[in-house]
C-alpha cells in the first residue's frame, strides 16, 4: 500500500486592494453579477466573472428554479456562455463571489463538485490553466489552477492529473 498525500496551494489576501487590477475588475463584475442572480428560494446569490485571453470579460450568475436541479450556477452559466460564443478563445481566470439574502458572505464560496470539473475540462480543453479567484468580503483566495480545486478529476484519461 502507498500512501500519497494530496495538498492544495493558494494565496489567501485580506484586502482587495492587494490584489492586481485585473483581479479587481474581475471580483467586482462577479459582484454586480450577484447582484442579477435569480435566487428567490435561497436567497443565495453567486456571480460569476469570466476573462477571456482576449481581454473580454463574460458574466453569469446562478438561476434557481421550483422544479430543482433545474437551476444552473453562475459559473457553468458563464463558462458555458464562453465556450458557445468564444470557443476557440482561451479562459485564463473567474471570479466567484456570494451574497446571502443581500449580506456578502464574510469568507469565500468554494465552487460545487459540478463546476470544478467544468472548470477543470475547460483548462484541458485549452491546454492553459485557469486562475480561480474566490472572494469573500474578508479574505480572498486565489488559485494558480483549477486543477487545485479538484486534484483527482473525472478524465477521459485514467492517468490525467490535470493541465
Amino acid at each position: 500500500m502507498n500512501r500519497i498525500t494530496l495538498k492544495t496551494v493558494y494565496r489567501e489576501y485580506d484586502s482587495p486592494g492587494e490584489l492586481s487590477s485585473r483581479q479587481q475588475v474581475l471580483i467586482m463584475k462577479a459582484i454586480e453579477a450577484a447582484g442579477r442572480a435569480y435566487a428567490p428560494y435561497s436567497g443565495f446569490r453567486v456571480g460569476a466573472a469570466v476573462q477571456l485571453a482576449n481581454g473580454e470579460i463574460i458574466t453569469g450568475n446562478n438561476q434557481e428554479n421550483a422544479a430543482y436541479p433545474s437551476g444552473l450556477c453562475a459559473e457553468r452559466v458563464a463558462l458555458f456562455y464562453a465556450g458557445a460564443n468564444y470557443p476557440g478563445e482561451k479562459i485564463i481566470a473567474i471570479a466567484i463571489t456570494a451574497t446571502e439574502h443581500g449580506k456578502p458572505l464574510e469568507m469565500p464560496v468554494s465552487p460545487c463538485g459540478g463546476c470544478r470539473q467544468v472548470m477543470l475540462e475547460t483548462e484541458l480543453r485549452h491546454n492553459h490553466p485557469v486562475e480561480v479567484i474566490l472572494h469573500g468580503a474578508k479574505k480572498t483566495r486565489v488559485l494558480k489552477s483549477a486543477a487545485d480545486l479538484l486534484p483527482l478529476p473525472f478524465t477521459l484519461s485514467p492517468d490525467s492529473k490535470g493541465p
